[in-house]
């Protein structure tokens, strides 16, 4: 009986040890990723650098909004608590109260796990990748996601937001990531932005790619 018992201890402990836990993706981080706002018509392509320990996100973003396309530089230092909208091609810039806190690019800690898969192929060695999936509710507006993360590196494959009726309201794909920072100046705003004077902060400054842990 004893033995019966240690049995099913040690069985429920190895399940327990290999479902997967939340984890926050490496702390700095490049690469691109494209948003999907299909209710508003709204593409964007964005090129990322972000940095968890200095507490920065480097935004360049060009897409379409409706009929309209747009162009964008964003720098936001959270712990200045300011973030700028670059404009080279005159140089001027936008500089605006950061009031938002640092958001962690990861799995939101509350996040219930729901399965595990290979994206392509588990034929041989390198054809494909393991990633864990997740869903969830975000406990700022009560929405709804699903998002998928790799099971070694905690690297963000896709993230779907999606309303309280269940349709979709955001769907953002990674891709080209890269861990490190290959140029730590992408922090540091051009001087012509030193006197520029630091308005209200906007409605929303953060970068959309940045889920919270």
């Amino acid at each position: 009986m004893k033995i019966f018992i240690l049995a099913v201890v040690c069985l429920t402990l190895s399940i327990h040890a290999q479902k997967p836990e939340p984890c926050k993706s490496p702390p700095l981080l490049e690469g691109a990723l494209t948003v999907l706002l299909p209710s508003q018509h709204w593409r964007v392509f964005e090129k990322f650098s972000y940095d968890a320990i200095g507490q920065n996100v480097r935004v360049l973003a060009a897409g379409t909004d409706g009929n309209q396309t747009f162009l964008t530089d964003l720098l936001l230092l959270y712990r200045e608590g300011v973030s700028y909208e670059i404009h080279y091609r005159n140089q001027t810039c936008i500089k605006q109260a950061l009031k938002e806190p640092f958001r962690h690019l990861g799995v939101p800690h509350n996040a219930h796990f729901l399965s595990q898969m290979v994206l392509g192929s588990s034929s041989l060695p390198g054809q494909g990748l393991l990633v864990n999936v997740w869903n969830g509710t975000w406990e700022e507006t009560k929405s709804h996601y699903l998002m998928s993360f790799t099971e070694f590196g905690c690297i963000p494959i896709s993230i779907a937001d999606f309303t309280q009726k269940a349709e979709l309201g955001e769907l953002t794909n990674f891709f080209d990531l890269v861990e490190g920072i290959e140029n730590p100046d992408v922090f540091i705003p051009p001087s012509f932005c030193d006197s520029v004077e630091v308005l209200p902060p906007r409605k929303s400054a953060s970068s959309s790619f940045i889920p919270v842990l």
